[in-house]
Order: structure tokens, then C-alpha cells, then sequence
């Protein structure tokens, strides 16, 4: 007859599962503070251990309190190692603590199951340890890899977080309910009975909550996705405007043209033919269109250059439109809009006009194509793992602009590259041609 008396889990391994599934999240997350993470990691195992081992003799009313502290420590100790904020670490620490109960219930279950009545050697068990616990964490960790976001912020909602919790609470309660009382529908009798529960209830509540984590990071990319789609049709709704308001322009251009002529062959004194002349100077800047080749360039660039024009920002352009003719109209739109008007706004933020300054480059070297886009700034601008940071306040509903353009530029198979040297941002792009692909 099997032996139904299985002993309390070790404090310490408890403490060890606690810090190992924390882990779990801390290795391929980005360190806040990436000199003082191992120091970080070794101060959390000691005080997650003395902190449990301490309270392990507390009266069963103290129980509850004991392991809520216990998981505000592995939330703190994920947030101290890791560059993501505070929801975040919280809903990373929600998972981490079923983890941990999990390890724990299924290495101690699995040593008392094979040496019933009498512990095996110190040597043993801690082979075990390492064994068990090491496995397990080493396939979640490469499950984590492949599911958590490259930067490490899920952005996590009020409600995901609140539904997080729900689940870990629900799974903890479930998998102890038998420890607090067995007169219930869903309590066990006998030691193993209640560890097998356990042990089925966490493994339960990580599929649960490994669900949860993918449909939060499928959310995640699905918003961003239309963000970035709402900034293509942005772009291509400005460049159907434009084009109108070009060829309206072309127009009046035309009749004033026609009026001129008429009124230059009359007897005019000089004051009109000053007149005159200045009229045309004006009428000029609509007439010297960005002629590059390609229709729809030229009507991004003469509605930016206009409006440059209108704002004191001394714009030039250096660009052979044909290169673009493989590209689609809403992509040259998405790139050359979102690339001009981020230019545009920086120089906005210039006080003197002398200093705004643009300049677009578009040319081929060998098989390539190369868009450059070069603008003055004076205000610092901050990077981070290589990436630029917007500058606005509210940086989550921003920076949409940039990504647009490099999720376009890798339809291309293309790269962007992005340096500020001497006050000057330089927005390179590099496009391998395909010739012919398709005509605007």
C-alpha cells in the first residue's frame, strides 16, 4: 500500500522555483541596468530565500499574506532587472509565480513518489534539483524567446493585466485548496492525492496563461500593424489631395500666363511693368514643379516644397523619379511622406528660418537604390539599443512614422539607416532595383 504521507515542500526549493521562473522572463528581456544585473540577481535568490525560510513556521493565518509578499518581490525583482514597465512586470510576475508553483509541486512529487518513507541522499535530491528544475526552465525560457517582442514591452492593457491576475489567483487557489480544508468537492484526501492535484492544476494554468501571453502579443502586433497601415492611408489620402491641388494650380498658371502675355502687348507705364514682373516672379514658383520623372514623386515634393516655402524652410531636392518606377504609388507615398514630414516638423521647432533646412537626394549606385533625407536639428536627440526615441510626450502613440517607413522599405528587401552627426539627421535608404516590376 502506498505511504499517503508526503512532507512540505522545502522552503529554500520554493524560494529557488520562485527565483528560476523569474529568470525565465529576466534572460531575454532588455536589462535596465545591464553592470548591476548579475549583483541584481544573486541579492534577489538571498533574499527571496531568507524571506521564505523565515516565515516558514508562521501560524496558517499568515500563509496568504506571506505569499503575496512573496510575489511582490518577484515582480520587483523582474522590474529592477529588466527595461519594461511597471504593468508589464506585474503581468510577467503573475506568470512567473504559477511557474514557480509548478516547479516545485513536480520536482517534490517526483522525489517523494520514487523514495517513499525515507529521503534519498542530499547528493540526490540536489541532483534532481538541478535536473528537474533546470529542464523545465530551459523550455520555457526558449518557449519566452520565441514569443516575447524583440524590445521586451508588451504593452500590457488594464483589462489583460486584470484577466492575468484573475487566472493565477484562480489556479493558486484551486492547486492549495486541499492544504486549507479537504471537505470540499475539489479537495483531496491523502498527500499524494493533493500533490497530484497540484501539480495537474499549475501545469493547467501555465497553458492558460501562455494562451493569454500569445493573444496579448498577437493584439499587440495587430495594433501597431493598423497604426502603421492608418499611416499609409494618411500618406496616399495627402497625395490624392495634392494631386488635385497641383493641377488646379496648373490651371489658374495657364490662364494668368495667357492674361500677362495680353496685357504686356498693350502701353503699360514702368510702375506696371514692375508689376508685372513681380506677379510673374510669384506665379514662377508654381511653374518650377519637381519635374523627376515620376508623376507621383512629383507630387509629393511640390506639396512639401510648397509648404516649405510657406513656412520659411529653404527645401532642395536633387531626384531622378525613373528609379522609382518598380515602386507602388502608396509605398513612394508612405516613404517620402512620413520621411518629409518628420523632417519638416523638426525644422518647425527652429526659430531661426536660415537654419531650416531639407535636402532630398534620390539616385542609383550600381544596382541600388539610394534615398537620402538630410535635415538640420538643434534639439538632442536621445537613441536607445540603436534605435531612435521620439521626442514627444506621448511616446507610445507616436513614432509610427519611421516604422511605416522601414515596414515598407522591407517589402524591398531594403535597409534603412538612420545618423546625426554635427546637428544634421541623415535618413538613408537603400533599395536593391528591380527593374520594370511595376508602372505607376
Amino acid at each position: 500500500m502506498m505511504d499517503t504521507i508526503m512532507p512540505d515542500i522545502p522552503r529554500f526549493y520554493t524560494a529557488l522555483a520562485e527565483w528560476l521562473a523569474c529568470m525565465i522572463f529576466i534572460l531575454p528581456l532588455k536589462k535596465r541596468m545591464a553592470k548591476k544585473t548579475i549583483p541584481l540577481m544573486a541579492g534577489a535568490l538571498v533574499v527571496q530565500s531568507v524571506f521564505l525560510v523565515v516565515t516558514g513556521n508562521l501560524m496558517i493565518y499568515f500563509w496568504i499574506p506571506c505569499m503575496v509578499i512573496a510575489v511582490i518581490l518577484m515582480i520587483g525583482f523582474i522590474y529592477g532587472c529588466c527595461d519594461i514597465g511597471s504593468t508589464d512586470a506585474i503581468y510577467f510576475g503573475m506568470i512567473a509565480f504559477v511557474v514557480a508553483e509548478f516547479l516545485a509541486s513536480i520536482e517534490w512529487q517526483v522525489v517523494c513518489f520514487i523514495w517513499k518513507g525515507q529521503m534519498p541522499a542530499l547528493w540526490i535530491r540536489a541532483l534532481l534539483l538541478i535536473g528537474i528544475y533546470g529542464c523545465i526552465a530551459f523550455v520555457l525560457l526558449k518557449i519566452m524567446q520565441t514569443h516575447l517582442p524583440k524590445d521586451g514591452k508588451m504593452n500590457i492593457s488594464p483589462k489583460e493585466l486584470f484577466s492575468a491576475q484573475l487566472i493565477a489567483i484562480a489556479v493558486f487557489a484551486v492547486s492549495n485548496l486541499s492544504f486549507l480544508t479537504s471537505n470540499t468537492p475539489f479537495s483531496g484526501t491523502y498527500s499524494f492525492e493533493i500533490g497530484n492535484i497540484r501539480t495537474l492544476v499549475d501545469i493547467g494554468g501555465i497553458a492558460i496563461l501562455y494562451a493569454h501571453l500569445i493573444q496579448c502579443g498577437e493584439l499587440r502586433v495587430k495594433k501597431e500593424l493598423e497604426a502603421v497601415q492608418n499611416v499609409f492611408q494618411n500618406q496616399y489620402v495627402q497625395y490624392k489631395q495634392s494631386r488635385e491641388s497641383i493641377d488646379l494650380i496648373n490651371y489658374k498658371y495657364h490662364d494668368l500666363k495667357h492674361q500677362i502675355a495680353v496685357l504686356r502687348s498693350e502701353e503699360d507705364s514702368k510702375k506696371r511693368e514692375e508689376f508685372l514682373n513681380r506677379m510673374e516672379e510669384e506665379i514662377r514658383q508654381y511653374e518650377a514643379q519637381n519635374k523627376t520623372g515620376n508623376k507621383v514623386l512629383d507630387t509629393v515634393l511640390t506639396t512639401k516644397s510648397l509648404y516649405c516655402n510657406k513656412h520659411g524652410i529653404i527645401f532642395t531636392c536633387v531626384a531622378d523619379g525613373t528609379l522609382l518606377d518598380f515602386m507602388d504609388v502608396m509605398d513612394i507615398c508612405s516613404i517620402f511622406g512620413n520621411a518629409l514630414d518628420n523632417a519638416i516638423e523638426c525644422e518647425m521647432k527652429i526659430p531661426e528660418k536660415e537654419k531650416r533646412l531639407i535636402h532630398v537626394t534620390v539616385s542609383r549606385q550600381k544596382s541600388f537604390l539610394i534615398l537620402r533625407f538630410e535635415n538640420y536639428y538643434e534639439e538632442e536627440l536621445q537613441y536607445k539599443e540603436g534605435s531612435l526615441i521620439t521626442t514627444k510626450k506621448e511616446k507610445s502613440s507616436h513614432g509610427y512614422g519611421l516604422k511605416s517607413i522601414k515596414y515598407t522599405v522591407n517589402k524591398y528587401e531594403g535597409a534603412v539607416s538612420i545618423d546625426t552627426k554635427d546637428h544634421w539627421f541623415d535618413l538613408k535608404i537603400l533599395i536593391p532595383m528591380k527593374e520594370n516590376k511595376k508602372e505607376n
